[in-house]
């Protein structure tokens, strides 16, 4: 038999089992690469995501340190917005671990408040020396508390009517009789007080330190720590300095005459008259039963006046009894001699109330409204009595309907602009009044004004 021929015939099937199990070991282990590579990428690029993000949060750490740093070093030396240093920034400090060594900086950019103002802007960023690259911005405003900070600041007893409206905080170092409305902290420094006749109250009348109809009474507070009105004076001296023409101020001699009277224009020029004649007429002062001739309302001025630009310290110095009326565009202090007194007779408006436009008034005696007012009168400034009184004198049936003021009020006498009988009717002076707070002289307040001796901060911002 031919085997061979037989076999020749006969087709036996391919058998290709051990193909397909080398070509499945094969692309699994390239899919178990893949796979491999793919969750080795993914724990690597997991670790450098939360490595740097470590890293950035110790950088934020570090350029929180440097504020810190910042506001203490300020603290310690207010006027010193060079970090010790006599060159301009930014100044680097080291930043160490708890062992005492250096693991990265910060770098502080102080930017100085401005002329106006007592707010410092800080910028802190840092950073670790192992990924420098991972940095983190801070930045923050700081500044000092004025007085101007209340609405009214007295050193002395004070009656607030049903008529008058108080927005903004309230403090006297002496009792508080309050029939007016709030929406701020009412504040006295007395626990009882001794009312006496010119609050409306009888003799050796004891009352709590604030008492009255007013409301809402959740803000009343008392006894609270008194303020020192010594800390309270502004210092007219530094306002006479900074009103020297070399200063770029505003300097007034005696006038010769009654005084000038001082006109604020919208232009920001200032048109100044000397006063030449004056207006009596007869009343009282408070606590003093005594009719006398108040001769203080302006009559006539001489001309020509003289007009003076806004100066450009802020600062106004005038060795007389000043008049001070008209529109304020910019910001000014006006400060007075000793013995000397401010009046207002006619309006004194902002053109704008957004902190552009602010004015100081500081007497180093009374500032006194006067008769020929309008019905309807508006201040818009920060006033200070600093040893007299903001006041109005009892006029005998003379009653104004309405006055307005935007700013604040610090007296260290007692402060009335409003008189009232026993039972508690208007009798002379303004029927109305409101006081609204300008709370852009919080840290921004007219030149010599006294301000706080710690920095605050006011604002904090991650920049990246």
């Amino acid at each position: 038999m031919n085997f061979k021929k037989l076999f020749s015939f006969v087709k036996l099937p391919l058998d290709n089992r051990g193909n397909l199990i080398i070509f499945s070991t094969v692309f699994g282990v390239i899919a178990m690469s893949v796979v491999v590579l793919a969750v080795s990428g993914y724990a690597v690029s997991e670790n450098r995501a939360s490595s740097h993000k470590h890293n950035a949060e110790a950088a934020f750490q570090v350029a929180e340190a440097g504020i810190n740093y910042s506001r203490w070093q300020l603290t310690h030396n207010p006027a010193d917005f060079q970090d010790g240093t006599a060159t301009s920034g930014p100044y680097i400090h080291d930043y160490t671990d708890t062992d005492g060594k250096v693991i990265g900086h910060f770098s502080l950019n102080i930017i100085p408040p401005s002329n106006s103002s007592t707010i410092v802007t800080v910028e802190s960023t840092g950073w670790l020396d192992n990924q420098p690259n991972s940095r983190r911005t801070i930045r923050t405003r700081m500044g000092f508390a004025s007085i101007t900070d209340y609405s009214i600041l007295t050193n002395s007893d004070i009656w607030i009517g049903d008529t008058q409206i108080m927005h903004g905080k309230f403090h006297s170092n002496n009792g508080i009789r309050f029939d007016g409305l709030t929406d701020a902290a009412l504040t006295s420094a007395m626990a009882t007080w001794t009312c006496k006749s010119h609050i409306g109250c009888g003799n050796n009348q004891v009352e709590d330190g604030i008492f009255g109809d007013g409301g809402p009474k959740s803000f009343w507070s008392f006894p609270v720590p008194a303020k020192d009105f010594d800390a309270v004076t502004a210092k007219l001296q530094d306002i006479k300095t900074g009103a020297s023409a070399q200063n770029g101020g505003l300097y007034l001699p005696s006038s010769g005459k009654y005084g000038y009277r001082l006109v604020f224009n919208a232009n920001r020029t200032i048109t100044v008259n000397k006063v030449s004649k004056l207006n009596c007429y007869n009343g009282r002062d408070v606590g003093d039963n005594k009719h006398q001739s108040f001769c203080i309302d302006v009559k006539t001025v001489d001309t020509p006046a003289t007009v003076y630009p806004m100066p450009t310290s802020t600062f106004i110095y005038v060795e007389d009894n000043i008049w001070v009326e008209g529109t304020v565009k910019g910001r000014a202090t006006v400060g007075t001699a000793a013995g000397k007194s401010i009046m207002l007779q006619n309006n004194l408006l902002y053109t704008a109330k957004d902190g552009t436009d602010a004015l100081g008034l500081v007497a180093e005696q009374n500032i006194l409204i006067t008769h020929d007012v309008p019905d309807y009168l508006e201040i818009d400034a920060a006033l200070l009595a600093q040893n007299g009184a903001t006041k109005r004198y009892y006029y005998f049936g003379d009653k104004k309907e309405q006055l307005l003021v935007f700013g604040s009020v610090i007296s260290k006498g007692i402060w009335t602009w409003t008189w009232y009988s026993g039972g508690g009717a208007v009798d002379s002076g303004f029927r109305h009044v409101f006081m609204t707070y300008d709370d852009n002289l919080t840290y921004n307040p007219p030149g010599g004004f006294p301000v706080g001796k710690s920095y605050e901060v006011l604002s904090w911002e991650l920049v990246n």
